[in-house]
């Protein structure tokens, strides 16, 4: 199965699109996608790799994706309980062409810019979450009104960067399948000790091609990578004690 790219599935006649994800644990292989994403985490906790950065994610969030900026949730299913997610795409074309350089919309200029490096919502209080909560029972109409509020919001509102990646073409389905090997091989044995010599293997390269490679496409080290993600790990066990 190619694991890039993610194709989001869509009504033909639809502009906007809903997705609504309960379960265990949320698509947890490295994915990109056209669409831009914007995510409310109503339940569940893991690791957040956005482009070159690691982080975890909480209930309450709120992320911000650009199309075809690299990500995966991965899903800390050790408590239990099930992930939820809302999540609203859609491109800069929804509504048409140009649509959003018009003058109207023009102050969401800086939106889209941030978006490009994926942020999070520092603290998106109860207007952005209710709005969330009201997409999916109001009708088309009401549904985008209530979208651009959301982006008005959002373009306000106070946030942390995710990555200093920013991938024009995102990644070929070769790849895609590549650093998701790396990522998912990452995050599973992240706890032991990782050669440069066995990541290579599992990305099919020697390990001097893989060095290059692998900095070339996140702009930092393979050991930098991993060091960041067992810091974060070890944060999120204290935050559990």
């Amino acid at each position: 199965m190619k694991v890039l790219p993610f194709t989001i599935p869509k009504p033909k006649r639809d502009a906007l699109i809903l997705q609504e994800d309960e379960q265990l644990s949320f698509y947890e292989f490295l994915h990109q996608h056209e669409e831009f994403q914007i995510s409310l985490i109503e339940q569940g906790q893991g690791t957040l790799i956005v482009g070159d950065s690691v982080g975890f994610y909480n209930a309450g969030d709120v992320i911000v994706l650009a199309g075809k900026l690299p990500h995966v949730f991965k899903s800390n299913t050790t408590l239990g309980q099930k992930s939820h997610m809302l999540s609203v795409f859609f491109t800069k074309t929804s509504f048409g062409h140009g649509f959003f350089d018009t003058e109207e919309l023009k102050s969401l200029i800086s939106f889209f810019k941030k978006a490009e490096n994926g942020f999070k919502v520092t603290s998106p209080g109860e207007k952005i979450i209710n709005i969330f909560q009201k997409l999916q029972k109001v009708s088309k109409l009401d549904r985008f009104i209530l979208f651009f509020k959301l982006l008005k919001h959002l373009n306000n509102a106070k946030h942390e960067v995710l990555s200093s990646f920013i991938s024009e073409k995102g990644y070929t389905d070769n790849e895609g399948q590549r650093m998701s090997a790396v990522f998912q091989y990452s995050m599973t044995h992240f706890h032991e000790k990782i050669s440069l010599d066995e990541i290579a293997r599992e990305a099919a390269m020697t390990t001097n091609a893989f060095c290059k490679y692998f900095k070339k496409r996140t702009r930092k080290t393979y050991i930098t990578f991993l060091n960041e993600l067992r810091i974060e790990e070890a944060c999120k066990f204290l935050r559990e004690e």
